[in-house]
């Protein structure tokens, strides 16, 4: 008996947690269907009357670049990126997993350290950088570093998976004449896709959200991702249509949870093997 109670309990708070982690999300919802005056004197998630305007509306943004174009802009950021850290971050992972060579504990240690630098103390190195370069105000400084696998979280997670896989099967790839490349292209990839949906999941996500480098690196409203478009919101007029910006809010939502939802059986395996469990 004491222990349906304490169950009980338990499910009582998990569903009293969910529903106040959850609220928020729901009244964006509903916001989006009030108009400005009942948002700001309603908590309720339910609108006195429904306004579907705000969705044609928003998606129209200043009136000079739509919501179209927004997302279009995001789509070419974030994909390519993700792509070129995918692949950069499993070859780099495969060299540090199976391969011996000189200074590798040195130059593993040197990966995992830059885990601990905030980003903010390369902000202006990278800037440099970049303008050097020529690369400002274009998707080249999102793009080209990934492909240089910039991103040591994600190598030792792709690191933690590969080492899980058997030596066996690389020992009896090369038995049968297959070369590194061929072991990683038709052994390593194949078994590693759990951990290489996870970082795409992760990847996506962080740069579907990424509102402070964009910031610094892109100037040209018409390149502008959809983070700085929903913030541009709120500077194009005296009056904010905060109904509009939380219908476009809800849209911009949709792409990484909709990944989520394709991906899931992948991220789940993925995150449970690669070394990331506690």
């Amino acid at each position: 008996m004491t222990q349906w109670i304490k169950r009980g309990l338990l499910y009582v708070f998990l569903i009293a947690l969910a529903v106040v982690m959850i609220y928020p999300l729901l009244w964006m919802a509903g916001s989006s269907f009030k108009d400005n005056q009942e948002i700001f004197t309603s908590l309720s998630i339910y609108p006195t009357k429904w306004d579907f305007s705000a969705y044609p509306e928003g998606w129209k943004g200043n009136g000079r670049i739509t919501y179209t174009k927004y997302f279009l802009n995001t789509f070419l950021l974030v994909i390519p990126t993700v792509a070129c850290t995918v692949m950069s971050s499993t070859i780099v992972a495969f060299g540090f997993a199976r391969f011996r060579f000189p200074f590798d504990k040195l130059l593993f240690a040197l990966m995992l350290s830059t885990l601990l630098l905030p980003e903010q103390t390369l902000l202006v190195p990278r800037y440099l950088i970049f303008k050097r370069l020529n690369w400002l105000d274009s998707y080249k400084t999102f793009i080209i570093p990934a492909l240089f696998a910039t991103y040591p979280f994600f190598i030792y997670m792709m690191i933690q998976f590969i080492r899980g896989i058997p030596r066996e099967l690389d020992e009896s790839a090369k038995i049968d004449g297959c070369n590194a490349f061929q072991i990683f292209g038709k052994i390593i990839m194949p078994l590693s896709k759990p951990a290489m949906f996870s970082v795409i999941i992760f990847q996506f996500v962080w740069r579907w959200n990424d509102f402070f480098n964009p910031l610094i690196y892109i100037n040209d409203i018409k390149k502008y991702p959809l983070s700085l478009a929903l913030r541009s919101a709120l500077d194009i007029s005296d009056t904010v249509h905060w109904n509009r910006l939380m219908a476009m809010s809800l849209a911009a939502m949709l792409p990484p949870v909709l990944l989520y939802i394709v991906a899931q059986k992948y991220f789940v395996e993925g995150i449970a093997t690669t070394g990331l469990k506690g």
